[in-house]
């Protein structure tokens, strides 16, 4: 999976129904998405948080990104063309629970990396429990 490849969440809005293994690169793709744009969220990318998105990426799709990938991905027009909460609304069908609440925690870790939480982080968090239908942030422990 290239970062910033992103055919198995376009192919969800042309109404494909996902395989196991279709659904395991939809989730990849979902996270990776995630992640980049949680860590603008705050209009500041912090190394910490770049740290954080490094190790969760390797840990969850065994890929070694660099900083500049994460960087390129988290300002790159590919998640302005179309909005991350649209994506998040069809994926949600073909994610499991797992994937959810894995792509939670990440974004959690990655919130809380640079230990300075905001609102503007809280609320990026909340538009994706939303999206996803998860839990609310509070349930989460994130406080502002």
């Amino acid at each position: 999976m290239a970062f910033g490849n992103l055919h198995s969440v376009l192919n969800i809005f042309g109404g494909s129904s996902t395989s196991e293994k279709t659904q395991d690169v939809l989730y990849k793709e979902v996270l990776m998405m995630t992640l980049a744009e949680a860590c603008r969220a705050d209009a500041n990318i912090h190394p910490l948080e770049i740290q954080a998105i490094q190790k969760i990426m390797r840990r969850e799709t065994g890929q070694d990104l660099s900083e500049a990938d994460i960087r390129v991905a988290s300002r790159s027009d590919i998640y302005n063309s179309a909005n991350l909460r649209k994506y998040l609304r069809r994926a949600r069908v073909q994610l499991n629970a797992e994937n959810k609440v894995t792509i939670l925690q990440a974004l959690v870790d990655v919130i809380k990396s640079d230990t300075k939480i905001n609102v503007l982080e809280i609320d990026f968090f909340n538009r994706v429990v939303d999206a996803l239908r998860i839990t609310p942030a509070e349930q989460s422990g994130l406080k502002a």
